[in-house]
């Protein structure tokens, strides 16, 4: 009876002690000091499926991995090459051998000496077939690749090659000690990766988060923030009610966040930056055109008319997005202005569908050819937008008597079970894109293996040939001419139907201090390594 009545006055106390509690009011404006320490929160709606980047193709995996590895050369904020593995790099006059020399001193994280070695063993494997990766047809142009000593790379190439630079860019580094053993498909490392950029993996717990702490032996200095924790949160609803409980500190948010329901709440406006800018990205409604009816270019042409994209950015984006008719960002030489979307127009969709052999026979509503009716399913992953957006398709098909299902796949479900296996009949997605204009490892007829990016099945020959002439062509007018061809081709085609390419949205927590204003071009994420948390912001942490 004594320790029930000892356990029962400790349960009063600690109630009395909760309800005592006040909320914590930060001062977030004013002059703070460049501080070193403290935890960066954020939410990721998919779980990475590898941290091997090469291997996993998708991004939640690359933004984490970017985190820990490093590559020879860098986009600056400018978006300007800059060095980070190699300290410069010469480019022979016949345009056909880059040098890159490295830095001294480079380690790992376990403390090995990184040299030009384990750069020639990531070359060999992107380049090995044996690899399953999207990425190896650019590194496979490379006619020899050497490391005549431990701070010297070359490459030669067969021909000048136009994106070479920007492909080494885009190359993480891994450790030869480690993986020379190693199944580069099947190995721990893609769980337990040592690295040697800014940070090391410190926990991952399936299904919950994953922790990055500060990587002492980083090749690019230790960065100011301690610890960076990304949770899992499939749901972009439940992450913006961790954002505003103070759980975690930024996050990609939707348009009604950004435009209605932060602005118009001072608590949150007191506590929240937002950022806009628009990426190198795209969505997009993709079909499988090994799969019938999508085989016929009439029946893709047709859903192209029958959807009004501007509705799609009004609603589902409140107006903050642009309309997309090539797979390059607006604005840049290589999306052409000559070229425009498909206008929403019923009738033009109705007269091509009939001309590829559909009508209503049954009188149901739903169009039918050879008996079987036009209906199929529309995949996407748990994504707010991408779900509102499959709705109003759905709505536009219906109008022209095509029977859209939706089905909403938890992410990497939908990579592994689907895309990767070509298991589906169309599919809402986005392509985040580099900053040179090839495109070869999306739309290239030899990019559909397993694992590579043309997993919509798309074969043509004339665009098969333009993707390779511009590889090889450095004149950039030129190239210009090449790439606004494909686009004009890919639009007439239809492989895809462009939906939009939709403003970056960001709502960070002001304790989070050194971001760059206004946005240069890279982005204001370009410069994560000098953001800091002030002492006095910090939440109160329990370490173990």
């Amino acid at each position: 009876m004594y320790f029930k009545y000892i356990f029962f006055l400790l349960i009063l106390f600690n109630v009395a002690a909760c309800s005592d509690k006040k909320e914590i009011t930060y001062s977030y404006e004013g002059t703070f000091n460049n501080e070193k320490g403290g935890t960066l929160i954020d939410a990721m709606s998919g779980e990475p499926s590898n941290l091997i980047s090469m291997i996993a193709g998708d991004s939640a995996s690359s933004a984490i991995a970017g985190n820990i590895f490093n590559k020879l050369i860098k986009y600056d904020k400018n978006l300007d090459l800059a060095p980070e593995l190699a300290e410069k790099w010469v480019i022979s006059d016949d345009q056909k051998t880059i040098t890159f020399h490295l830095k001294r001193n480079l380690k790992w994280a376990d403390g090995h000496d990184l040299t030009s070695d384990d750069v020639l063993f990531t070359w060999k494997l992107v380049t090995d077939d044996k690899t399953r990766t999207p990425y190896g047809s650019d590194y496979k142009l490379v006619e020899k690749a050497e490391a005549p000593d431990a701070h010297t790379f070359k490459v030669i190439y067969k021909q000048a090659y136009a994106p070479a630079l920007d492909s080494w860019a885009s190359l993480q580094i891994l450790p030869k000690h480690i993986l020379k053993d190693e199944d580069i498909n099947h190995t721990f490392f893609s769980r337990k990766p040592t690295g040697s950029s800014y940070y090391k993996l410190s926990q991952w717990v399936n299904g919950e988060k994953l922790t990055l702490e500060a990587n002492a032996s980083s090749v690019m200095g230790e960065p100011n923030i301690n610890q960076l924790t990304s949770r899992f949160i499939a749901d972009t609803s439940s992450q913006f009610l961790e954002l505003i409980a103070d759980n975690i500190d930024l996050m990609n948010i939707n348009p009604i966040q950004f435009a209605r329901v932060i602005p118009s709440r001072p608590d949150l406006k007191k506590k929240l930056a937002l950022y806009k800018e628009l990426g190198n990205s795209y969505t997009y409604l993709g079909f499988n055109l090994k799969h019938h009816p999508f085989d016929d270019i009439r029946v893709r042409q047709a859903i192209n008319y029958a959807l009004d994209k501007q509705e799609v950015i009004d609603g589902v984006l409140l107006g903050l997005g642009e309309p997309v008719s090539s797979p390059y960002k607006p604005g840049t030489r290589w999306s052409d202005k000559a070229l425009y979307p498909y206008p929403y127009d019923k009738n033009q969709a109705l007269k091509l569908l009939h001309e590829a052999g559909f009508s209503d026979t049954n009188n149901d509503g739903i169009l039918d050819r050879n008996g079987k009716p036009f209906t199929f399913e529309i995949l996407t992953n748990q994504n707010k937008q991408r779900e509102m957006t499959a709705v109003l398709i759905q709505r536009r098909l219906k109008d022209i008597g095509i029977d859209a299902k939706i089905r909403v796949i938890e992410w990497a479900s939908f990579v592994n079970q689907f895309i990767k296996t070509g298991d589906f009949d169309a599919v809402i997605l986005g392509w985040s894109l580099s900053l040179d204009p090839d495109q070869y490892n999306i739309w290239h007829s030899s990019q559909q293996k397993p694992g590579q990016f043309n997993f919509i099945g798309y074969n043509n020959k004339e665009v098969d040939q333009l993707l390779e002439q511009g590889r090889t062509e450095l004149n950039p007018d030129k190239r210009e001419k090449i790439y606004h061809a494909f686009s004009k081709t890919l639009l007439r085609e239809s492989p895809v139907i462009y939906l939009y390419a939709g403003y970056g949205l960001t709502a960070m927590n002001k304790r989070i201090k050194g971001i760059e204003s206004p946005a240069p071009p890279a982005g204001i994420a370009y410069n994560s390594y000098d953001w800091f948390i002030p002492s006095t912001l910090r939440r109160n942490e329990i370490t173990p």
